[in-house]
């Protein structure tokens, strides 16, 4: 076993109170997001905020803030497929595997927004050209008040087909742009899992 030297422990010693001045030194920061730190900042308080553990810029808030109302969308229309009669097993099947996903991540988004002390900015809900591949009213009328089981999982499939690819997008625009690693590594899911998601109901929509 090595024996402690004056010199080491003298050394252990100042590293220890260089770690406490940049500690110091970071908590002065804040805990608001910003884009310009390369590191997250360490609060001075011994009980760190959520939002100073998680910090986000722009493009995270504007992901999640985007992505929240993009979700519910998906989850409304899987719930206005699912209340008709007559659908094939394979739609319905989809349908609740689409709003079993999404739900949660509606609540876990909501709450970061929460975390990050950074409410929705309604400026930067730019979905792009297409709306993020939104139904439109007249769309989700059309949905609502569709009798046929046939006709109207069809006009569901088309329309989460274009809501999916504009989520992507939103998402690939999030791991390129952000900086909330869990932001980002929803992101990742929302791609994998969406873009798994399309290529069935495109399967489904040749068979129909």
């Amino acid at each position: 076993m090595m024996r402690s030297t004056p010199a080491r422990r003298i050394g252990l010693a100042t590293a220890a109170v260089m770690i406490l001045i940049a500690g110091a030194a970071c908590g002065s920061t804040g805990t608001e997001p910003t884009a310009g730190h390369s590191m997250p900042p360490t609060p001075a308080s011994a009980s760190p905020t959520p939002a100073a553990e998680k910090p986000a810029n722009r493009d995270d808030v504007a992901f999640a803030a985007m992505m929240i109302p993009h979700h519910e969308q998906a989850v409304w229309m899987s719930d206005t497929l699912l209340a008709k009669q007559g659908l094939d097993p394979e739609v319905k099947a989809l349908a609740e595997q689409i709003r079993a996903a999404q739900q949660p991540e509606i609540d876990t988004m909501k709450r970061w927004l929460e975390e990050w002390g950074t409410p929705p900015d309604h400026s930067q809900m730019d979905h792009g050209d297409d709306g993020g591949g939104m139904m439109t009213p007249e769309e989700m009328r059309e949905l609502r008040d569709e009798t046929d089981a046939g006709q109207a999982q069809r006009q569901f499939l088309e329309a989460m087909i274009k809501h999916h690819q504009g989520a992507v997008r939103m998402a690939q625009a999030e791991v390129e742009q952000g900086k909330n690693a869990e932001a980002i590594a929803l992101a990742r899911t929302i791609i994998a899992t969406q873009q798994e998601e399309i290529a069935t109901m495109e399967g489904i929509l040749d068979r129909l």
